[in-house]
């Protein structure tokens, strides 16, 4: 099983075009260990901008009742947490305190609570004067943020000009639902609050945010359809192209984030790289645990296995541009342009080997004998049969796979289905002719195939009679060296021939299979479809690539 998994926030979604695009890959989940998490519930991390004092509230022992806020320290961002300290009066009371965010000079707290002083679940802020000090006695927001309803979980914008809450109160389509009140400098009181409107609010319960340190993304909880998890909900994914613009659609996280467990309290490290959240998953110590998982970008542009100068040159080619292949910095999906930013991180890995966990099977074909050809990238080697040549110095790649046309072929287990997430299949050949195939799916669809003049075509397809084939007017037969592909988004089909898209359409969805795949044959291995000439380095990913 793959460890990471890509997040494309293009997918499916009529995202604004300006908003920043550039995958990234999120890690698995690792618990906060025994240090953090107790057997009481511990949730809802706050972490600071320098990465060295961790806030959360526990229900653990040594509190002043109920709900209590803590926070652990570290000497650098390198260390392991140290024990847990209680926050003391005046900051934590008898009350419920909870879901607290540090702003990010380290000055203000951020949290909720139904502590004499308020109206029941109110948001209210202790400060500082700077961070060797003690907390003073917090202060509620009053009405302008707070209301006769519940509010809490209050997070707080790098800039400190925002603050987004949930709140019960009256407005919305729901329960608990997402607000913001805004300043115009850190000296001026909070505005009214304003709701955050159908992309992100719904009939379902929306709860605790956090916002990304460059406040381009949001992060919140919600319990609405389309999620993986319990009854509070999973956590879901905003974007909006500068502060000024509205937020766009929401997209769940998907499920190494999110399980079937209820997951809460997102929070972002300051340059993007862990986010920190609670869940009730299996693997804790209590009701509910601190985990964190890594966020990285996807540098490895051209998908060749290593970060080198080719990769510069494509930064290079799409400089000042939106191009979402290559914004990759200075946060990991990117600042919506293509500059140095995106020069800076992708210094930080040249050299380095790539072993891209979005490449879920590769079959590179440089054996030199023998029936199999190996899967690099996973256990899902190919059983190679009939009229079949190996040529290990005859690939575009090193060694290829030469087949006679009439009964050479590959045949390997399942490796995805189409219906489920985006993918991309890319491979080399040279040769062919009308009405032979590639790769096809047994029993469901050619994935790349030869039309009948010739050219590039897929058959895989949305279900419904209106749907079909995809043709390109692009030869692949002309006897030179050609890289195929074709890439699915998530709502449009791209076939692709040596880097350049040749055709695209929208589909509502893929034909789903879990069957294996013919290299070198159709989908029923009729005659004619065999492959006449060389295929080499076939490669397929589970998420959308930008050849």
């Amino acid at each position: 099983m793959k460890k990471t998994i890509v997040i494309v926030l293009i997918l499916s979604l009529s995202i604004v075009a300006k908003v920043s695009r550039a995958d990234f890959t999120i890690g698995e989940p690792m618990n906060l260990g025994p240090e953090l998490n107790s057997s009481a519930r511990d949730e809802e991390p706050g972490i600071s901008a320098d990465g060295l004092e961790l806030y959360y509230c526990s229900l653990r022992s040594g509190g002043h009742g109920g709900y209590d806020m803590w926070v652990s320290t570290r000497p650098t961002t390198k260390d392991d947490w140290g024990p847990p300290v209680n926050l003391g009066l005046p900051v934590n009371s008898s009350s419920d305190d909870f879901s607290e965010d540090i702003s990010a000079d380290g000055l203000e707290l951020y949290f909720g609570s139904n502590r004499p002083g308020g109206s029941g679940y109110d948001i209210w802020v202790a400060k500082r004067p700077t961070i060797e000090d003690a907390w003073t006695t917090p202060i509620n927001l009053g009405p302008q943020v707070n209301s006769s309803a519940a509010e809490g979980c209050p997070a707080i914008s790098d800039d400190g000009l925002e603050l987004y809450f949930w709140s019960t109160r009256s407005g919305g389509y729901g329960s608990y639902e997402i607000w913001v009140s805004r300043r115009e400098t850190k000296e001026d009181a909070w505005s009214s609050a304003v709701h955050l409107g159908s992309e992100i609010n719904c009939s379902a319960a929306d709860l605790c945010t956090d916002v990304s340190p460059d406040g381009l993304s949001l992060i919140f909880v919600s319990a609405r359809p389309g999620g993986y998890g319990g009854n509070i909900g999973d956590l879901w994914l905003t974007r909006r192209s500068t502060i000024n613009e509205p937020w766009g659609p929401s997209v769940n996280l998907g499920p190494i984030v999110n399980g079937s467990s209820n997951e809460n309290g997102p929070c972002l490290s300051a340059d993007g790289s862990v986010l920190y959240y609670s869940s009730d998953r299996p693997g804790g110590r209590g009701s509910q645990d601190m985990w964190q998982v890594s966020i990285s970008p996807v540098v490895d542009l051209n998908s060749d296995g290593i970060v080198d100068a080719a990769d510069m040159c494509i930064i290079v080619d799409y400089w000042g541009t939106d191009e979402s292949l290559c914004d990759i910095g200075p946060m990991p999906w990117g600042d919506g342009i293509v500059d140095t930013q995106d020069l800076i991180v992708l210094s930080e890995h040249l050299f380095e080997e790539v072993n891209d966990p979005t490449l879920v099977s590769h079959w590179a074909l440089n054996e030199t004998e023998g029936m199999f050809a190996a899967d690099s990238a996973g256990d899902n080697d190919a059983v190679v049969l009939g009229g079949i040549e190996w040529q290990p110095t005859g690939g575009q790649v090193n060694g290829a796979l030469e087949l006679d046309g009439v009964s050479g072929y590959a045949i390997a287990g399942a490796v995805l289905n189409p219906a489920d997430d985006p993918f991309s299949i890319f491979a080399w050949i040279k040769g062919g002719a009308p009405g032979q195939v590639v790769v096809s799916q047994q029993n469901t669809a050619n994935w790349l195939a030869v039309d009948a003049e010739g050219n590039l075509m897929t058959e895989l397809k949305g279900a419904g009679r209106s749907t079909g084939p995809l043709f390109s007017d692009t030869v692949i037969t002309d006897g030179q060296w050609r890289r195929i592909g074709l890439v699915w988004d998530g709502s449009n089909r791209t076939l692709y021939v040596d880097g350049v898209a040749v055709a695209e359409d929208a589909q509502p969805g893929l034909e789903g299979s879990q069957m294996g795949l013919y290299i070198g044959t159709g989908k029923a291995m009729e005659a004619g479809t065999f492959f006449s000439g060389l295929i080499d380095d076939i490669r397929i990913y589970d998420r959308a690539v930008s050849p």
